[in-house]
């Protein structure tokens, strides 16, 4: 009882709290000034009046309804709620409708100028006023809508009644749908319509049904593939090269024996705190044209130097790097929550360590498997960095459609085809993982006790993790060097005298008559986005997880759609994320072009997919009974999260919080069309420096954004904690 009565404050102070944003806060969005500094003119212009004052002073009635929607709801929540719950529930679904169409349908429907649609006009006749985008205080009555939304649904008996699940559902599903399905529907929809502006199903097939996309000449001498298949092999190969490497250092850090785990991880999460683009020119100043390997085998067997690395094998080979910490973060959580007692009891039956590995400790692995290699294979898919830079005569998805935005013919709808086919592939191998993983159970993590030791690799496999990821984190080690020497020698391959005037340039600090002056040309830049990434990177995280949470302990009808709708980001490429953003985000109901808060919301819908996938493979692990156990202790869903289910996912949670925070510090393709002048960013500022042949500088930011990452990795590593299980150590 005191639980339901404690519910029904929150969902009175919700619909409260509406209202007041409502009457109180500006309900269009400023493109000029704060929240703060907009609050004292409330009751001043159009521009900056609330909801209550555009109805009553300024000519837009339609926003009545939104008022009406809550005064609904909280006259429902007056009804008593044990004694006629689904009464109340009716009140709040009708309530949160009305106010939730008829704002939204409004929004859509009146643009700034009147009437966005002629049919409009016609039936109704002209508007005296349109409007401009929504702002705070549209948000706050949209999301109060929203969660009594859920609350009213949950009255009526659905998600088991479960307010606090109910309205997680509803939010994460406008969420999604505003900020990932919309945008972009957006994009995508402009490959059905012909050059001459008309809706064609045909269309799509003549822009795509060409040999260039899907040719199979590369199984005849002196041909090529298309870029479909270039597209399907790399991403195939990079996802099974990921998963395999990952899989083995997770393994050798976690159940080797030795003390290797910490040397282990940060030699492995290296490549993730890079730029995009350095692990490229590290790769081109050994194999390329003039780089050492080829100066060596020159002057030693006087074999001539040619561009034999910029293709195929040096785009796969740069992804490798790029996505195999990604691999390696999914499956050292998922290693470390293999239960030792599975394997004591396989060698209680006198099974080998051999034979326990192969039936007990790698079939456990089989949920972090799937989804590093789901992961691995989007990721190559939308990569743009890697081959724009290494892919020479070889063309693949993401730079084609990259070409059709940015070339010389600018065809926005042959880009949305082929962002269409991006999709097919995505949804094929997401249907494939499903597919592979139903039917079967992997909970190593449940409420009873497990103070087990856990098993170290037999030797032949420890050999094979050594003999492997050994040399390739040794690999990783000398690309690294090269990068980091390129920012302290004055000019790379003619003069390499030491010099600090790269990072002087980029990073000069100096004392002026009011103080400290940050004299050097990076520091906006760096300012920005480290403040951006840091605003993107817990709410990424938590929607991640709680996103998985709700896929892996709840059933609702469309959770399905739900999952790929959260994974959609990671098969478009940045490139097209960022102009669906400014297709749908240019003009009323949603006006944000031109802010931080686009590329923050960029950021997020771009990274959410790790954290996702992290969680789900965590997910995976945790009995059930550790949920159901809190419950018949009366404990709610929120504390149960907080208190049981939160401590268990730490490792997932690590791998959302660093992946998201490192990649909105190094993303290019999603930020490159939202950037200004006035939010300007690391990446942004590193590709104009390469663009005048300021290779010093370029390599000398990326020195410091490297280091930086790397402390503020650590920093994220130490104030989640590791997680508790109740084990004992592994003896070295």
């Amino acid at each position: 009882m005191n639980s339901a009565l404690r519910t029904q404050r929150a969902l009175t102070l919700w619909a409260l709290w509406g209202l007041l944003s409502f009457v109180l806060l500006p309900w269009y969005f400023l493109q000029q000034g704060s929240l703060w500094s907009a609050l004292p003119h409330i009751w001043g212009g159009s521009e900056t009046a609330s909801a209550l004052l555009q109805v009553l002073q300024h000519d837009r009635p339609w926003l009545w309804l939104g008022f009406a929607g809550l005064f609904i709801c909280l006259a429902g929540l007056i009804i008593p709620v044990l004694a006629q719950p689904k009464r109340q529930g009716f009140f709040l679904v009708a309530g949160a409708l009305l106010g939730l169409i008829g704002l939204i349908g409004s929004g859509f429907a009146i643009g700034a100028l009147g009437w966005s649609f002629e049919f409009l006009e016609q039936w109704a006749g002209p508007l005296s006023q349109g409007q401009y985008g929504m702002g705070w205080g549209a948000a706050c009555v949209l999301l109060s809508l929203t969660i009594l939304l859920g609350a009213g649904l949950a009255r009526l008996g659905y998600c088991r009644g479960d307010v606090f699940i109910a309205s997680a559902v509803v939010v994460c599903v406008a969420l999604l749908s505003l900020f990932v399905v919309y945008p972009v529907s957006r994009s995508l929809v402009s490959a059905f319509y012909a050059e001459t502006g008309e809706l064609s199903l045909l269309a799509v097939w003549d822009r795509i049904g060409t040999p260039r996309i899907w040719s199979l000449g590369c199984f005849s001498a002196g041909r090529q593939c298309g870029v479909a298949w270039n597209t399907l092999g790399l991403a195939l190969a990079t996802a099974t090269g990921t998963t395999i490497l990952g899989t083995l250092i997770a393994l050798w850090s976690e159940r080797s024996g030795t003390r290797m785990g910490k040397p282990l991880n940060a030699l492995a999460l290296m490549p993730i705190i890079t730029p995009p683009f350095v692990v490229g020119l590290g790769l081109i100043l050994l194999f390329g044209r003039s780089g050492l390997v080829n100066q060596a085998l020159e002057w030693a067997f006087g074999i001539p130097a040619t561009r034999w690395f910029y293709g195929v094998f040096g785009v796969w080979l740069a992804q490798m790097f790029a996505f195999t910490p990604i691999a390696f973060m999914i499956m050292r959580g998922v290693v470390q929550g293999v239960s030792p007692s599975l394997e004591e009891a396989s060698q209680t039956l006198r099974a080998t360590r051999m034979q326990t590995f192969w039936h007990i400790t790698l079939p456990l692995l089989k949920p972090g498997l799937a989804n590093a290699f789901l992961v691995g294979f989007i990721e190559s898919m939308a990569d743009f960095g890697n081959p724009i830079i290494l892919g020479g005569q070889f063309s693949v998805l993401s730079t084609e459609i990259f070409f059709a935005i940015v070339g010389a013919a600018i065809d926005p709808g042959m880009a949305a085809a082929l962002s269409l086919v991006l999709t097919i592939f995505a949804l094929a191998v997401f249907l494939l993982q499903r597919q592979v993983l139903s039917g079967a159970q992997f909970t190593t993590v449940s409420g009873k006790g497990d103070a087990g030791v856990p098993l170290n690799l037999p030797p032949a496999v420890l050999n094979v993790c050594r003999g492997v990821a050994g040399p390739w984190l040794i690999f990783t080690l000398v690309v690294y060097v090269f990068a980091f020497a390129g920012g302290f020698v004055q000019t790379w391959g003619r003069d390499y005298t030491f010099t600090l005037n790269h990072f002087k340039t980029a990073f000069d600090v100096q004392w002026g008559d009011f103080g400290w002056v940050w004299a050097g040309t990076a520091w906006n830049s760096l300012f920005n986005t480290l403040s951006l990434s840091a605003m993107a990177a817990p709410v990424c995280a938590g929607l991640g997880l709680l996103i998985a949470w709700l896929l892996a302990r709840t059933d609702f009808k469309g959770k399905n759609a739900f999952e790929f709708a959260a994974l959609l980001t990671f098969a478009i490429p940045g490139t097209v994320l960022g102009v669906s953003y400014i297709l749908a985000f240019n003009v009323p109901p949603v006006e944000l072009t031109g802010t931080g808060l686009v590329i923050v919301l960029c950021y997020i819908f771009r990274n959410l997919p790790v954290g996702v996938r992290a969680g789900t493979a965590a997910f995976k692990q945790l009995d059930r009974s550790l949920d159901e156990a809190s419950v018949m202790l009366r404990a709610s869903t929120i504390t149960t999260l907080r208190e049981i289910i939160l401590p268990l996912l730490k490792p997932a949670l690590v791998a959302a919080l660093i992946y998201s925070f490192v990649r909105s510090m190094t993303t290019v393709s999603a930020v490159i069309f939202l950037v200004t002048a006035k939010y300007e960013l690391a990446t942004t500022y590193i590709i104009g420096r390469v663009g005048n042949g300021d290779y010093g500088v370029a390599l000398a930011y990326c020195t410091v954004l490297m280091a930086l990452m790397g402390c503020i990795t650590v920093i994220i590593q130490r104030w989640v904690g590791t997680r508790e299980l109740g084990r004992r150590e592994m003896r070295v």
